[in-house]
């Protein structure tokens, strides 16, 4: 059974940073993408990353561009986004999932709190 955890989210101050981590567990722990998605109250879930297995192709939202960088770890089957210039429209529960192939639905974990907040 694969299981995602996801640690690292808490509040921060306007500006400031956090990186958030997803250790993936379960076999076979091999995959086509890995990344994060975000829900903030009364919004729908929107992506913000997204990376491949090899590392070579990665994804970022408009709105996190330049801010947020994604990056995995496969030894150690985790994968981290690293927030800077953390916003407090950046405020969300931000959910980790892995898809096995393209077209497959993907898995989720339970998610953890970003909040932004002076």
């Amino acid at each position: 059974q694969l299981q995602l955890v996801e640690s690292g989210g808490g509040l921060v101050q306007p500006g400031g940073s956090l990186r958030l981590s997803c250790a993936a567990s379960g076999f076979p722990l091999d995959y086509y993408e890995i990344g994060w998605f975000r829900q903030a109250p009364g919004k729908e879930r929107e992506g913000v990353s997204c990376i491949s297995r090899s590392g070579s192709n990665t994804n970022y939202a408009d709105s996190v561009k330049g801010r947020f960088t994604i990056s995995r770890d496969n030894a150690e089957n985790t994968v981290y986004l690293q927030m800077n210039s953390l916003k407090p429209e950046d405020t969300a529960v931000y959910y980790c999932y892995l898809r096995k192939v393209a077209s497959a639905l993907p898995y989720w974990g339970q998610g953890t709190q970003v909040t932004v907040s002076s």
